[in-house]
């Protein structure tokens, strides 16, 4: 339970200024180390995130709660972990609710935010989050599990993205995964992820784009929940502060251990090539944005650069006033929430 008093303070991605989006790695207060052991001695200070030691070692601060998948008494919905790609111990959750019919149902293969670096498919809070949605929606959820940095930099996450949608479109066939093989519809194909988990649900519809399906499949609509894009430039925003840009690109760089500058199309979007637009692998897109998240500049200009690409699909913008980053995660109960839960709801259950 205390984990999820101070998730509301703390957000998930990057958080700073007091609950306003996003990043920074603040470097806060710390223990002064042992003279000479690298085990105390920081390398880096993610906080509120993380911290890493010069020998390596990662002492997360937040995110690393976990609850049995089990039958939810509250929404009805059962959910049980497979393995996907167990060589790199990736995993997910599955979520089937129990007002399921003879007539198969939508599929969405969701990834959960956290900086890149905290949470899993497995913590209170997406659990929780994941039970509403499949009650609500209708749908089997696939929630994945995949690696997180520092240990695994990026691409690590990307990658595991791709092999989590393999494995859905490889066991909806029959004699494959009992639940996938007999309720899921893949004409009904959606994607979707908040904060870092909305970034890779672009990335990876792009990738599907651009490199096509086993079996000619299609993802037909990508929810992307107040997603992480940003890059070294402030855009549509006079008052973006220059210092909060260089810690931003610090943090990024400390993600993907450098290999990839914060002006690079993983992160900020916006530096795609028009082709690549109209290559997005997907017929609908709906972008959330919360009207205090530090992210908004980025996340509307990605919903306007898209409309404008010439890609052929449908894009719409749903924007929540006054609320900060990824605030329905914690405050799923408010009416804000239960409106933007209906939203998304109606996005992916619309003919």
């Amino acid at each position: 339970m205390a984990s999820r008093i101070l998730l509301p303070l703390l957000l998930f991605l990057l958080c700073s200024h007091g609950g306003s989006g996003a990043p920074a790695g603040r470097r806060g207060m710390r223990v002064p180390p042992l003279a000479g052991d690298p085990n105390s001695q920081v390398k880096f200070d993610f906080s509120p995130f993380l911290i890493e030691y010069k020998s390596g070692r990662v002492k997360r601060l937040m995110g690393t709660d976990v609850v049995a998948a089990s039958a939810d008494a509250l929404t009805g919905v059962s959910s049980r972990d497979v393995a996907i790609d167990p060589a790199n111990d990736v995993r997910a959750r599955l979520y089937l609710p129990s007002f399921r019919a003879t007539a198969k149902v939508p599929v969405l293969l969701y990834f959960h935010g956290g900086a890149f670096v905290v949470e899993s498919a497995f913590t209170p809070i997406y659990h929780a989050y994941l039970n509403t949605l499949a009650a609500k929606a209708g749908v089997l959820a696939v929630s994945v599990n995949y690696r997180l940095a520092p240990e695994h930099p990026l691409p690590a996450a990307y990658d595991d993205s791709w092999a989590a949608l393999k494995w859905v479109l490889a066991n909806a066939a029959p004699g494959t995964d009992q639940w996938l093989s007999q309720y899921g519809d893949l004409s009904r194909l959606f994607i979707a992820g908040d904060s870092a988990g909305g970034n890779i649900a672009h990335n990876l519809a792009l990738r599907a784009g651009e490199e096509g399906l086993d079996g000619g499949a299609r993802i037909k609509g990508m929810a992307l929940l107040d997603p992480y894009f940003q890059g070294r430039s402030p855009v549509g925003a006079d008052a973006m502060d220059p210092a909060y840009l260089q810690s931003a690109a610090r943090t990024w760089s400390f993600i993907c251990d450098g290999k990839y500058p914060i002006d690079h199309p993983y992160a900020n979007p916006l530096a795609l090539p028009a082709s690549s637009w109209q290559h997005l692998g997907c017929s609908r897109v709906l972008v959330t944005v919360s009207g205090q998240d530090r992210l908004s500049p980025w996340q509307r200009s990605y919903y306007t650069t898209l409309r404008s690409s010439g890609w052929p699909g449908q894009a719409e913008l749903y924007e929540t006033p006054g609320e900060g980053h990824v605030y329905f995660l914690t405050k799923l109960s408010t009416p804000q929430a239960q409106a933007e839960m209906a939203t998304l709801v109606n996005f992916i259950n619309r003919n």
